[in-house]
Parts: C-alpha cells; structure tokens; sequence
C-alpha cells in the first residue's frame, strides 16, 4: 500500500492531521488548509477589539493559517469604526439588521477554512478553548461543541436554559448539555451549502448530527458580560424549540407523512370503534363522536400529505439568501 493509500486510511478515522497530510500528498502547489474564526455582531463596540486580540492571539501560537471573519448586523453604534482599525480581518456589513442567524450564514459562506470556529461576540465564550476543540476534533469528531457547565448568567437564565437544552435533547437526538453555547468547531464539509432560518444557528450541530457527523461535547469557559446588553431573551428561546421541529422535520431521514400518517390511521382506527358502537347501542351521540374523530383522522392524513410535499420542495429549492450584504472590507 503506497504512502497516500496509507493516509487515506487514516483519514477515515476522520483525524485533523491526517486530514491536511493527503491534502499535501495530493497536491503541495494547491494545499490550503485554514481554521476560519466566525462572529457576528450587533452593537458590541465595547467587546469587539478584545475579542478579536484574544482570538488572534490563540491563533498565532497554533501556527496554522487563519482567518477572522466579524459579520456585522447593521450596528447603529461604533461596533463597526473599531473593527475597521483591526488587522488581519475580513468584515462583512449587512444592510440591515437581519438577526444573528443570517449574520451566521454570512460569515459560512464566505469562510475559507477547512476548520469553521464559531462563537459570540459578546466575550462570554473565550477564544483560548480554541486549541482544546481542535485537539477534541482529532480523537474521530466532526463537530466539537462547547458546554458552559460553570455559566455566569443569572438564575432565570440558566433555568430556561436547562429547560430548553432538555427539550432540545429529546427532539433532536443529539445528547448534549449545552446545545446553545455559541462555541462551536466543525470541519467544513458538515456547513457546507447550509442553509439557516429563523434562529436555527442554535442547533447546527444538532442539523450537522442529522446529517450523519459525529457530535461530542467538551467543558469551556463562560465569562460575564463585560460591555453592552444581551440580545437574548424569552421569546428568542420559544422560537428556537419551533425552529429545532423544523430542524427535525427538515433533516435528510425525516420523513413527516410517516409521522403524521401514524397518528391519522389511529385516529380512523378508534372513529370506526365508536362507529359500531353506535350501530350497537343505536346512539346518535357516538355517532357524532365517530364522525368527528373520522374527521379529524382525515385531516391529519392530510397535514402529512402536504408536509411531505412541502418538504420535497424545500430539498429541490432551497436556494433563497435571507439576507443582503452592503459591504466587505479586508485589512
């Protein structure tokens, strides 16, 4: 077995390393292996020069070329005058406010890197974690999440936050503690042509699990907010949990005419019960419950019928930008 035979397989294990040694034996000219740092912004003058010399400084001391993508949100504050006195950095500036998800997308698209590194803005997560995701992701993983077990938040926070992760576990599939901790790394594969809605960077890892990466969860650091006002709220976390069904009903193996298909035909099961109990005790009033269970039995074969449909069409047309972007500087 010649040598780039060799690495191949080792790259099945889905190694890091082994992953850039082909890329080299492949070909040397055209090698261009990148860790790319995603944050998006939205007013958070006070933190966004911190954060980028904090996650400048973990990444020169790795010794492997990156890149530092901000997205910024169509600040109304300086967020956007600091970053453009900071070098290296690629900022893209959306037109208008679009919200953290769109920003997110943004920056995928247009990152580089073999390796995506995403985080907040807000300095709560800690750039110098970076090193320990990578060396997780090295163990055969294809997404390494962060789990804010010690968090500075307050106690309304960290009791809808515990809610939220145990509902999220038990819809998606991915066991995990902390599915909203902003910190994350995938290999770029697993965001690939991804295609985000309402507040559903929340749960890219539990999509990329969906689509078959394997998901594993280390401890991190979780500071306080040092400068601006958080952006997250109650209302965010009610429609993340309807954005994670739609994460699940919109997942390659999710097939939702099965779902609704199997409530329906239970439906029409007991409204035929109550039928020959009606015939059998001549009761009109089990004849009504009969019809209306018949009813219901029959819609909700349909809501599947066109969830299905509606499904298959999103796979085909998924196309659609969610936002527009007004410029991009690189320094």
């Amino acid at each position: 077995m010649d040598i780039s035979k060799k690495i191949e397989k080792y790259i099945n294990t889905q190694s890091f390393y082994g992953f850039y040694l082909l890329r080299f034996l492949q070909n040397v000219d055209s090698i261009r292996f990148m860790i790319s740092i995603i944050f998006p912004v939205h007013n958070e003058e006070g933190n966004v020069e911190e954060l980028y010399k904090l996650n400048k400084e973990v990444l020169e001391k790795l010794n492997i070329p990156y890149e530092i993508i901000v997205v910024d949100d169509c600040s109304t504050d300086k967020t956007l005058n600091v970053l453009k006195k900071l070098s290296p950095i690629r900022i893209i500036s959306l037109a208008r406010n679009f919200g953290q998800t769109a920003a997110l997308e943004v920056g995928i698209n247009a990152a580089k890197g073999d390796l995506i590194v995403i985080m907040d803005g807000d300095l709560q997560n800690d750039p110098r974690n970076i090193p320990a995701l990578i060396s997780k992701l090295d163990e055969g993983y294809d997404v390494v999440c962060g789990w804010r077990k010690n968090r500075h938040d307050n106690w309304f926070r960290r009791i809808h936050s515990h809610s939220a992760n145990w509902l999220a576990r038990k819809i998606s599939g991915l066991n995990i503690h902390d599915h909203a901790c902003a910190l994350k790394i995938f290999k770029m594969k697993f965001l690939k042509d991804i295609r985000l809605y309402g507040v559903q960077h929340v749960f890219l890892a539990a999509q990329a699990y969906r689509n078959g990466a394997k998901v594993v969860e280390i401890e991190v650091d979780h500071h306080s907010r040092k400068s601006g006002l958080s952006k997250h709220h109650l209302t965010a976390g009610i429609k993340a949990i309807a954005d994670l069904i739609m994460v699940r009903f919109l997942s390659p193996d999710t097939r939702p005419f099965v779902f609704f298909s199997a409530w329906g035909l239970w439906t029409l099961f007991f409204a035929i019960l109550f039928g020959i109990a009606s015939v059998l005790y001549s009761s009109f009033l089990l004849f009504g419950i009969a019809l209306f269970v018949f009813v219901t039995g029959f819609l909700i074969l349909i809501c599947g019928f066109l969830s299905e449909t509606l499904r298959r069409i999103y796979m085909e047309l998924k196309s659609e930008r969610s936002y527009m972007i007004r410029e991009i500087v690189e320094r």
